[in-house]
C-alpha cells in the first residue's frame, strides 16, 4: 500500500501541523512515511501546503505529483490541486469555507468519485477556536481512511507538539473526536 496526500490551505490554518500529524500517526502504526512541507509563504494568510507519503514499502522519493488524497481548506487550494488528484482519489474539503458556489465554480467537484465534506472551521468555532479546524479535519480523515484509531492521535500529538503547547492537547483531542464523528 502506498498513499500520496497533498494538504493545502492558507498559512495559519495548521496545514503543516496536520501533515506532520498524519505522517507521525502513520509512523506509529508501523508504516514508512515522508513529510515534505512547502515553505513558500507560510505566514498567516499566505498559501501553505505539504505532501505526505505513506507506504508499507521503502519510499524512494517524497514527491507526490498525483495524490490519492487531497485535503483542502480554501478555494485557491482546491482549484490548484484538484486537477492533480488521481482518478479514483478522495478529496476532503472544509465545507465551511470551500464549496463550488463559494469558489465561483459550480460543478467543480462533479467529477470526483469520492469527496468528503467536513465542516471543519464551523465545528472548530463551536469548540471555541477556529484554530481547531485542522484537528476536526484530522478526525474525519482518520475515520474515513481507517489510518488509525483515536488513541494513537493523542500519542502523536504529545510527540510532535512542543512541551509549551501540551496544555492545548485536551482541546485538540475534543476537535479530533468531533471530526471523527463527521467523517
Amino acid at each position: 500500500m502506498e498513499k500520496g496526500i497533498i494538504i493545502a490551505g492558507s498559512g495559519g490554518q495548521g496545514i503543516l501541523l496536520l501533515g506532520r500529524l498524519i505522517a507521525y500517526t502513520s509512523m506509529l502504526e508501523g508504516r514508512n512515511v515522508t513529510w515534505f512541507p512547502s515553505y513558500g509563504a507560510e505566514m498567516r494568510g499566505g498559501t501553505a501546503n505539504c505532501t505526505v507519503l505513506i507506504s508499507d514499502e521503502v519510499i524512494g522519493s517524497p514527491v507526490v505529483q498525483n495524490p490519492d488524497i487531497l485535503i483542502v481548506f480554501n478555494c485557491l487550494s482546491l482549484e490548484r490541486f484538484l486537477p492533480r488528484l488521481k482518478r479514483e482519489g478522495t478529496v476532503f474539503y472544509d465545507s465551511s469555507l470551500v464549496t463550488p458556489e463559494k469558489c465561483g465554480r459550480p460543478g467543480m467537484l462533479d467529477g470526483c468519485l469520492h469527496s468528503v465534506a467536513v465542516e471543519a472551521s464551523a465545528e472548530a468555532a463551536r469548540l471555541g477556536s477556529i484554530r481547531f479546524a485542522n484537528m476536526v479535519m484530522f478526525g474525519a480523515f482518520l475515520r474515513v481512511t481507517g489510518l488509525s484509531g483515536l488513541s494513537v492521535s493523542e500519542e502523536a500529538l504529545r510527540a510532535i507538539l512542543p512541551d509549551r503547547h501540551h496544555d492545548l492537547i485536551p482541546g485538540n483531542l475534543r476537535a479530533i473526536e468531533r471530526g471523527y464523528g463527521q467523517g
